[in-house]
């Protein structure tokens, strides 16, 4: 197949007419796709702490103080500020808090903040 010689060929763009726009464009939403292990893994270690507050306060969940651990709270906090958070959020425990604290900042470790999160 012989090929012609000349310009090669152009492809030009005309600009449309702004009457074919509809007249009420609706924006899309923008959402943030979560790695479906990361949201496992976050929803794990919140069911371990669940867990451990039955036990560390030794009661119902109905009896368990007012409290709120927030992980990305704690993320944002280096390891000493993260452990005195800790202690200070469980002041009211009698028991030793130590294992738990211990526990759950091991499951922490790689863990990343989640942009957006919603807050109770």
């Amino acid at each position: 197949m012989a090929s012609q010689p000349g310009p090669p060929p152009r492809v030009m763009f005309q600009p449309g007419d702004k009457a074919e726009e509809p007249p009420h464009r609706k924006l899309g939403k923008l959402t943030v796709k979560y790695n479906r292990k990361d949201l496992q893994r976050r929803l794990d270690i919140e069911e371990w702490i669940d867990g451990q507050l039955h036990l560390l306060f030794d009661c119902e969940e109905e009896e368990i103080p007012e409290l709120e651990i927030d992980i990305d709270e704690l993320l944002d906090l280096s390891d000493v500020e993260q452990r005195s958070r800790l202690q200070e959020l469980l002041q009211e425990c009698g028991k030793p808090k130590e294992e738990f604290i211990n526990g759950l900042l091991y499951r922490m470790k790689g863990l990343r903040k989640m942009s957006g999160s919603v807050k109770k």
